[in-house]
């Protein structure tokens, strides 16, 4: 098939590279245009942007698709399939109309729960014991097309880093089988009454507080390492929590309970395992309490 290829993250990387493997025509990607990163805030282009260029595919990176220049570009390119991949762009109507065989998304939920922008972390942070990759057929909803196929896989101990890598690797191999399948699959109606909703992480959130149960909190650490990384204060630094474990004791929220950064929470307490200092490489803990020994009864913000 021709088709457009529409992603930005590395999440979007394996399906990108396993469409183009499988023989796919890739007429062009469309990605999100280059931002600044790092401390000199140089633009840096998108993961899908270097694979793209890695592979000699056209790449298109327009800040909108609302423009009718912008929209007529993409008729140009005369597909027969738009793919979309975590892009970060809405796509309108006139957009979703353009290519022969309509639009299919790769969504890392088990739709319709966790539609939206962070379905990995929602769901890690929510408690829940499984997620997957959902293919559907996109409309202009959000996330609320009708389903072409779906895989599942335990969220276990992982952190959404982990999970990431994982689902974005079965998405590119659900995806690949479902344009083999394609002419014979039937699409299933999303269940509007079932649907959950995954908001962008908000900076606010990954601050912890330490009012909360253990278990949340560390659910919490999973859901947001390694970006932008649970946090807590210590003499006025910011400090990320990449990975930590619930302990089976009790004492006053926000308090160190013995000399290895055990600190108590609204129930049980957590134990930072490994952490990550503002502008420092991540570290695990033990090394950070022989450099800054910590007592018992320290308040932790």
């Amino acid at each position: 098939m021709r088709i457009v290829f529409m992603g930005t993250p590395a999440f979007a990387v394996p399906t990108l590279a396993a469409l183009h493997d499988a023989g796919h025509e890739i007429a062009a990607v469309y990605t999100q245009p280059p931002r600044p990163a790092g401390r000199g805030k140089q633009l840096q282009p998108s993961a899908v942007q270097v694979e793209a260029e890695i592979r000699h595919i056209p790449v298109r990176c327009p800040a909108s698709l609302r423009s009718p220049e912008a929209q007529a570009e993409l008729a140009s390119l005369e597909p027969d399939l738009a793919v979309v991949a975590a892009y970060g762009l809405i796509l309108p109507q006139a957009v979703l109309d353009i290519p022969r065989n309509g639009c299919l998304n790769v969504h890392a939920s088990l739709l319709p729960h966790w539609r939206g922008a962070a379905p990995i972390q929602r769901a890690i942070m929510a408690g829940d014991p499984v997620t997957g990759i959902t293919i559907m057929r996109m409309e202009a909803g959000l996330d609320t097309g009708p389903m072409l196929a779906t895989a599942r896989t335990p969220i276990e101990d992982k952190t959404a880093g982990e999970l990431t890598e994982e689902l974005a690797e079965i998405g590119a191999q659900l995806l690949v089988g479902t344009l083999i399948d394609l002419p014979m699959l039937h699409a299933v109606p999303q269940d509007d009454a079932e649907a959950s909703y995954a908001p962008k992480i908000d900076k606010a959130e990954a601050r912890i507080d330490w009012i909360d149960g253990a278990e949340a909190i560390e659910r919490k650490v999973r859901g947001l390492a390694p970006f932008p990384g649970a946090w807590f204060e210590l003499d006025g630094e910011r400090i990320k929590v990449l990975k930590a474990q619930v302990v089976a004791r009790e004492g006053k929220p926000g308090t160190t309970l013995d000399d290895r950064l055990t600190i108590a929470c609204g129930y049980a307490a957590l134990r930072p395992v490994r952490i990550q200092r503002a502008g420092k490489p991540a570290m695990d803990v033990d090394a950070f309490l022989r450099g800054k020994p910590i007592p018992a009864g320290t308040p932790i913000g």
